[in-house]
């Protein structure tokens, strides 16, 4: 064995052993993933499923009975009757529900008068009341709402039940994702966190630990070079980040059923691209800093929040001041969202994974190649 192979296999069995002594690295690396899994997975939707909502039908006629089933059998409700607007509002006001469906009682007349093409001059009878404290839930349930009212009338025509028939037909058609579940969007995106914590906040504390033990003194004097210890401090962490991908990736498609359309070489090559990067900032974070409770302050500050908040993960970027847009293509994170989406509800489509593996690559290349030259072999 070498000299260079021997003083690489030193530090990655000192590094090893740091690990498997601290619980605290196995919990954020397979614990943590399970955990964040669980309650993305359960806790958090994007889906607005079971709302309780009021239907007050005065009408009671054989058409406003028939939407009235529709909105019933929906899953996207859970439909409670009163006789009127002031009880349906007493409910709501009470948080017993989140919004009333109203059906006014010329609901079957108008429509009937439409169908025979006579002019009833009347906007639509149906009213929907929304509490829009949460602006987003409020407009899905209006779209739900929408979609079900739409739904109704095309069977009407369907059936000859409908003289006049609408001037645009509209024929939707969801892909990659056809049942519109959160779910399949949230955990992808969740694997970059997990792979950012991962990378980023454990790097962090490596070099600035050994400074604070008085340590790194101890190395300095041994025949180690820098690249011996930039390589032994990234390669555990870097196995270490790719176990915890893999169970959430596991985690996911089997427990939560998320499909995966990608293949899995184009996924390890991209994860390892994205995990160097990170393990990269962090190195560089640590030599920079050498204090580790600042250190893991600036890992949370720089690399996790933007990851959660600037990649695309939770929220839709384009909706976003132009500013933030901008700003966001400077972290990691967002380029491999956008390869996660792609690989799990696509599949290996190249010409999106391609640029977003490049751009992962320069930065790999650009952080680990600070993180070298900040390393010291120097006391001061």
């Amino acid at each position: 064995m070498n000299r260079f192979l021997m003083r690489l296999f030193g530090v990655l069995r000192k590094e090893t052993l740091q690990i498997l002594r601290d619980p605290s690295s196995i919990i954020l690396a397979l614990v943590m993933p399970l955990a964040l899994l669980i309650i993305f997975g359960y806790g958090v939707s994007l889906d607005a499923e079971h709302v309780p909502m009021v239907l007050v039908n005065q009408d009671n006629g054989s058409m406003s009975r028939e939407l009235a089933v529709r909105f019933a059998g929906s899953a996207n409700f859970k439909i409670t009757t009163a006789e009127s607007m002031a009880q349906a509002q007493a409910l709501v006001l009470a948080h017993k529900a989140e919004g009333i469906i109203f059906i006014q009682n010329n609901f079957t007349a108008i429509v009937e008068g439409a169908d025979s093409g006579g002019n009833t001059g009347h906007r639509a009878p149906v009213q929907l009341i929304i509490n829009g404290t949460d602006a987003n839930r409020a407009r899905l349930i209006e779209g739900y709402m929408k979609t079900i009212g739409g739904k109704w009338a095309s069977v009407r025509v369907g059936r000859g039940q409908t003289a006049a028939v609408p001037p645009v037909s509209i024929s939707q058609r969801i892909w990659f994702n056809e049942a519109a579940i959160s779910r399949y969007f949230l955990i992808p995106g969740l694997i970059v966190l997990i792979m950012t914590l991962i990378g980023i906040l454990l790097t962090a504390l490596v070099i600035a630990r050994e400074w604070e033990r008085g340590t790194m003194e101890a190395m300095l004097v041994t025949p180690l070079r820098k690249i011996d210890i930039l390589l032994g401090k990234t390669l555990p962490y870097y196995f270490l980040g790719m176990l915890g991908m893999s169970l959430s990736v596991v985690v996911g498609t089997t427990l939560f059923g998320v499909p995966f359309r990608g293949s899995v070489g184009a996924l390890v090559g991209l994860s390892s691209l994205f995990m160097l990067t990170c393990l990269g900032f962090g190195l560089f974070l640590s030599a920079a800093i050498r204090i580790q409770f600042v250190a893991a302050q600036t890992s949370i500050m720089a690399g996790y929040l933007p990851a959660f908040f600037l990649s695309g993960l939770i929220f839709d970027l384009e909706s976003t001041p132009k500013f933030i847009q901008v700003v966001s293509y400077l972290f990691p994170a967002r380029y491999f969202v956008t390869i996660a989406h792609t690989l799990f509800a696509a599949g290996d489509v190249w010409y999106v994974l391609l640029p977003n593996a490049l751009v992962l690559a320069f930065m790999a290349l650009l952080f680990l190649g600070l993180a070298f030259r900040k390393m010291s072999k120097r006391l001061e």
